[in-house]
C-alpha cells in the first residue's frame, strides 16, 4: 500500500523543480529543458495521483501504474539530489583558501565535467521514464482533482438505538456525561449565551464513543431532563444545509414517532430551512447529539450553533469526534476523554463475541488464549470484537494461537472492523502527515518518542515541509506531531517546554504497520526474503540478519536499528550496506560492534543522518567522513573508545546536529567554528575534556548537552548567543557559580536542566540573565542545595518547575505568586519542602495553591518523569 504517498513525493518534487537554486544549477549543466520536461510531466500526472490514491484498491494495473511513478519520483529526487551535492563540495573548495589545491585532490574524482556527463545521463533517463509513464495513465480515465481533495471513505451512518444489557464496562462513564447534561452550564460559550452547553467526547476510533453516547440518549432520566431529544450523524462532509434538514427530521420524529412520514423539506431554500428549524427549536429544551463529527471548520460550526441556540436555557450537545482540536473548537466544557475498557470487561466482551451463551465453559482452554489475545486489543471494544468474530465457532486451538500470536494487521478484517475504523481517521489526514505517520512502524509496539528522535528521521528523509516562510524543522515536526496527538493518534504525550515525550497507541501502531507494506519493513526472525521495492527497514529481532537475503537493488534510503543495545555485527554487511545502497539517508549503527568504519563510506554523498551511538569498539573513524557534505546529524554519543575525531570535521558544512564521546583533551576550534549550520552540540562521558572551547564562536548554537565530563571546569556561555535550551548532567569539577562583570548579561535560553551539582548550595547567578525567556527549569540532586533565590520568583516566562532530591532545601521564594505562568510545579525527594508544601495543610500551600498541576512528593510522578528523562538523554 506504499503507494499511497506517491501524490506527497510527486508534490515534494515539484517543489525543488520550482525552486531557485535548481533553475541556477540546471542551466549551469546545460540539462535546463530536460529539467523543465520532467517538471512539465509531472504537474500532468500530480493532477490526477489524488484521484488515482482513492481507486488504487481497484484495479492492479492502476496500483502498478501508481507504483512506477512513485519509483521515477524517487530517482528523479536522487538526480536533484546530486546538484546539492555538487553545490556543497564547491562550498568546502571556496572556503579552503590556501589549501585548495589539496582539497581539489580531496574531490579529484567528482570534478565538473564528469559531473555533467553523469548526471545528464540521468536526467534524460528520467524524463523518457516520467513521458512513458504519463501516457499510459490515460487508459485508466483518470480526472484531474486539485490540491489536496480526497473522496474519503466513510463508515455507516448511526442511528440511536442501543441494547443497553448488552453494553459492557460503559456504566461509570453513562453516569458521568448524565452529570455533566445535569448540571447548569457553568461558563458561556464565549458571546455571552449560557443556554447552549456543547459537551465533547473525544477518543480513538473504535473506543465507543458512539455507544456512549446512546447509552445516554437513551437514559430515561434524559426524557423527564429534556423536551426534545435529537441524534444526527454527522459522518459525511459538514454542509450547513444538509445538516439543518437533518436536525429537522429528527426533531420531527422526536416529537411524534408514530408517524412514519416526515414532510418532504429537501424543494425548500436554505431562508425557508432556516426558520423551520428556528421554529422547531424555539423555547424547546433539547438535547442534541451530533455523532461522529469530523469538521474542522470554525467558521461552520459557528454558523451552524447561531441557528440551533434558540433553544430554552439548559439544552444540550453533545458532540463525539476522534479530534482533540475539533473538540477544543466547539466544547464549551473541558472534554470528557474517553478510556479504554479494563482488562476484565474486555474479556467479557471477546467472550460475548466468540462464543454462543455458556459454550465457553466447555473451551477453559481458548479461553485461557482468548485473555492472551484481548491484550493486544488495549481496550479498544472495536478491537476486542473484531478478534472475538473472527473466532466465533471455530474452536480450533491452531486458529486461537495464531490470532493470539499474530498483529492485528495480518489478520483478515471486514469493513467494520478495527482497521478499516482506524483508517478513516487515517483517510482524513493530508498526503505530508500520512507519509510521515507511516515511519512509526519501523519502531517497535510501546517505543518511547521524543521529539527530537521523529524531527530528526523526518527531517533527515526530507518530509517536512514548510507551509509558510522557511520555519525550522524541529517546529514543522512539532506541529505534524500535534496534528497526530489532535486525532488521538498518540498516547502517553508529556510536553516538557522546548522537549516532548511520546508513544504510539498499539492499534495505531498495527494501522502504520498495515498502510506502510511494501515501502517499509521491519526485519525480524521471520523475514528472509527483501523486497525489491523496500526503500525503508529496521531491525527489532537480535541477530536475525545472517539468514536475510537484502535486494541488489539501490533504492534502500533508511536502515534502523531502533532497540536499545542491538546492532550491527558484520563488518562484511555494512560494507555490502556501503557498497550497494549508496543513496542511503538514514544509517542507524547505534549498539553495533564492528570496530572500524571503512573508507567507503564517503560514498554515501546522500546521507543525512549516521548513528553511531554506544559503538564501544570503535577507536578512530575515517577521515573520508568528512566527505558527507549533505550530513545534517552524526552521532558518536557512547563511543567510549573512539581516541579522536576525525580531521576535517569543519567539511561537514550542513551538519545540524552532533554528539560526541571521545577521549581526547583539546578540541580543534576552527573545525567547530566552521560548522555554520550547527544548532546542537553534546559531550558525553568526554573525561579529558577540560574546557569546551576558548576563542572559537559559535553564534547558531541552540541546544548544548554536557554529561558526564568529569575534568570539565568551565562553561563558555558568553560564545553563545543563540542558546535556548542547556543540560548539565554530573560533571564534578564544573563550577556553575562563575561571575560576570556588571550588567548580567541577557540569555534566550528557554530549557535548563540541571543535575547531580553535588557543590551547587544556590542556583547560578547568571539564570537571572533569562528572566524574560525561560520556561522550563529542571533541578535534580543538589544534595547541598539549600535556598532557592528570591530572583527565581521574576522568571515571568515559567511554566514548569521540578525539584528532585534537594535534601537539604528548606525553603521556597517568598513571591511564588509572582510565577503567574507557572503551569506545573513537581517536587519530590526533598523531605522537609515537601511537607511544607503539602496540598491544604502545608504553610507554603498558599503560595502555590494558584498553579493549575502540582505534584508533592508523588511517587508515580517522580517514576514517570525518571523514564522520561532517560528517554531524553537516549534520544535527544
Amino acid at each position: 500500500m506504499a503507494e499511497i504517498y506517491v501524490s506527497n513525493i510527486a508534490a515534494s518534487l515539484l517543489g525543488k523543480l520550482a525552486s531557485h537554486v535548481y533553475e541556477e544549477a540546471s542551466r549551469a549543466y546545460v540539462v535546463y529543458e530536460d529539467l523543465q520536461g520532467i517538471k512539465d510531466s509531472l504537474s500532468i500526472v500530480n493532477g490526477v495521483l489524488l484521484g488515482a490514491e482513492e481507486k488504487k484498491e481497484l484495479r492492479q494495473g492502476l496500483r502498478e501504474w501508481l507504483r512506477q511513478i512513485q519509483n521515477v519520483c524517487y530517482d528523479a529526487e536522487d538526480v536533484l539530489d546530486e546538484f546539492e551535492c555538487q553545490k556543497l563540495r564547491k562550498q568546502v573548495v571556496k572556503a579552503s583558501g590556501s589549501t585548495s589545491m589539496k582539497v581539489g585532490h580531496f574531490f579529484s574524482s567528482l570534478n565538473p565535467l564528469v559531473f555533467r556527463l553523469r548526471v545528464t545521463r540521468r536526467i534524460k533517463d528520467v524524463r523518457e521514464r516520467l513521458d512513458k509513464i504519463a501516457a499510459d495513465g490515460n487508459k485508466f480515465g483518470l480526472e484531474r482533482i486539485g490540491g489536496d481533495h480526497r473522496l474519503v471513505p466513510r463508515r455507516e451512518m448511526t442511528h440511536s438505538h442501543v441494547d443497553a444489557s448488552g453494553v459492557i464496562g460503559r456504566g461509570n462513564d453513562r453516569e458521568e456525561i448524565i452529570k455533566l447534561l445535569m448540571q447548569p452550564h457553568p461558563h458561556g460559550d464565549g458571546d455571552g449565551d449560557k443556554s447552549l452547553c456543547v459537551i465533547p467526547i473525544v477518543g480513538i476510533g473504535g473506543l465507543g464513543k458512539t455507544t456512549l453516547a446512546k447509552l445516554v440518549f437513551n437514559d430515561k432520566r434524559m426524557d423527564e431532563l429534556f423536551q426534545l431529544k435529537m441524534w444526527v450523524c454527522v459522518s459525511d462532509d459538514f454542509d450547513i444545509r444538509q445538516m439543518i434538514i437533518k436536525i429537522i427530521n429528527s426533531a420531527a420524529y422526536a416529537s411524534a414517532p408514530a408517524i412514519a412520514t416526515q414532510e418532504n423539506i429537501s424543494s425548500l431554500d436554505i431562508e425557508q430551512l432556516q426558520s423551520r428549524l428556528r421554529y422547531k427549536l424555539s423555547g424547546q429544551k433539547f438535547l442534541l447529539v451530533l455523532d461522529d463529527t469530523w469538521n474542522d471548520d470554525r467558521a461552520k460550526w459557528t454558523e451552524l450553533k447561531d441557528l440551533i441556540k434558540v433553544g430554552a436555557a439548559g439544552s444540550k450537545i453533545i458532540v463525539t469526534t476522534r479530534s482533540n482540536s475539533i473538540a477544543s473548537m466547539i466544547g464549551t466544557v473541558p472534554s470528557y476523554i474517553l478510556e479504554g475498557l479494563s482488562i476484565e470487561n474486555c474479556l467479557s466482551l471477546f467472550v460475548k463475541w466468540a462464543f454462543k451463551e455458556g459454550e465457553e465453559k466447555k473451551y477453559p482452554n481458548l479461553v485461557e488464549i482468548g485473555k492472551e489475545i484481548v491484550k493486544k486489543c488495549q481496550g479498544v471494544p472495536l478491537a476486542v470484537r473484531t478478534l472475538g468474530s473472527s473466532l466465533f465457532l471455530n474452536f480450533d486451538l491452531e486458529r486461537w494461537e495464531f490470532v493470539r500470536d499474530n498483529e492485528i494487521w495480518n489478520l483478515q478484517q471486514k469493513k467494520n472492523d478495527i482497521l478499516p475504523a482506524l483508517k478513516l481517521s487515517y483517510d482524513q489526514m493530508p498526503s505530508y502527515l500520512r507519509h510521515c505517520f507511516a515511519f512509526f512502524s519501523l519502531y517497535p509496539k510501546d517505543f518511547g518518542f521524543t521529539g527530537a528522535l521523529i524531527a530528526n528521521l523526518w527531517a533527515a528523509l526530507g518530509l517536512l515541509r514548510s507551509p509558510v516562510g522557511s520555519q525550522k524543522m524541529e517546529n514543522i515536526a512539532r506541529q505534524y506531531v500535534d496534528e497526530l496527538h489532535s486525532r488521538s493518534f498518540l498516547e502517553d504525550f508529556v510536553d516538557l517546554g522546548h522537549f516532548y515525550y511520546f508513544k504510539v497507541h498499539d492499534l495505531v501502531h498495527d494501522l502504520a504497520l498495515y498502510v506502510s507494506k511494501g515501502e517499509l519493513l521491519v526485519v525480524n526472525y521471520r523475514t528472509r526474503n527483501i523486497p525489491e521495492q523496500v526503500r525503508h527497514l529496521s531491525v527489532v529481532e537480535n541477530d536475525p540478519l545472517s539468514h536475510v537475503v537484502f535486494p541488489k537493488s539501490r533504492r534502500m534510503r533508511t536502515i534502523l536499528f531502533p532497540i536499545y543495545g542491538m546492532g550491527a555485527e558484520s563488518k562484511n554487511l555494512l560494507d555490502t550496506w556501503i557498497k550497494r545502497y549508496k543513496y542511503l539517508r538514514v544509517l542507524d549503527l547505534s549498539d553495533s560492534s564492528v570496530e572500524t568504519l571503512p573508507n567507503s563510506i564517503a560514498k554515501l554523498q546522500h546521507l543525512r543522518a549516521l548513528h553511531l551511538t554506544n559503538n564501544c569498539k570503535i577507536k578512530r573513524l575515517p577521515h573520508s567522513i568528512c566527505k558527507l557534505q549533505n550530513l545534517q546529524y552524526l552521532s558518536l554519543r557512547g563511543c567510549i573508545e573512539l581516541e579522536t575525531l576525525p580531521k576535517g570535521l569543519g567539511m561537514l558544512i550542513s551538519l545540524r546536529k552532533l554528539y560526541i564521546t571521545t577521549k581526547q583533551s583539546i578540541l580543534s576550534e576552527d573545525d567547530f567554528a566552521s560548522l555554520s549550520n550547527l544548532q546542537t552540540l553534546s559531550f558525553e562521558y568526554c573525561d579529558n575534556l577540560k574546557f569546551l572551547f576558548r576563542g572559537a564562536q559559535l553564534p547558531y548554537l541552540e541546544v548544548l548537552l554536557i554529561q558526564s565530563c568529569g575534568s570539565l571546569e568551565s562553561l563558555p556561555l558568553h560564545i553563545l548567543p543563540k542558546l535556548e535550551v542547556l543540560f548539565v548532567i554530573r560533571c564534578e569539577m564544573l563550577n556553575l557559580s562563575f561571575n560576570y562583570e556588571s550588567p548580567m548579561p541577557r540569555f534566550r535560553m528557554k530549557f535548563l536542566h540541571l543535575e547531580h551539582c553535588s557543590r551547587q548550595q544556590t542556583l547560578p547567578q547568571w539564570i537571572q540573565g533569562a528572566a524574560d525567556t525561560l520556561q522550563t527549569l529542571l533541578i535534580l540532586h543538589f544534595p547541598s542545595l539549600e535556598f532557592l533565590p528570591e530572583w527565581l520568583a521574576t522568571m515571568t516566562r515559567l511554566k514548569i518547575l521540578h525539584i528532585f532530591n534537594c535534601p537539604q532545601l528548606l525553603y521556597l521564594p517568598s513571591d511564588m505568586l509572582g510565577l503567574t505562568a507557572l503551569e506545573r510545579l513537581i517536587i519530590d525527594a526533598c523531605p522537609e519542602l515537601c511537607r511544607k508544601c503539602h496540598p491544604q495543610f502545608g504553610e507554603y500551600w498558599s503560595l502555590i495553591a494558584h498553579i493549575k498541576h502540582i505534584s508533592i512528593g508523588e511517587t508515580k510522578a517522580r517514576q514517570r518523569l525518571f523514564r522520561i528523562q532517560s528517554q531524553l538523554r537516549l534520544r535527544l
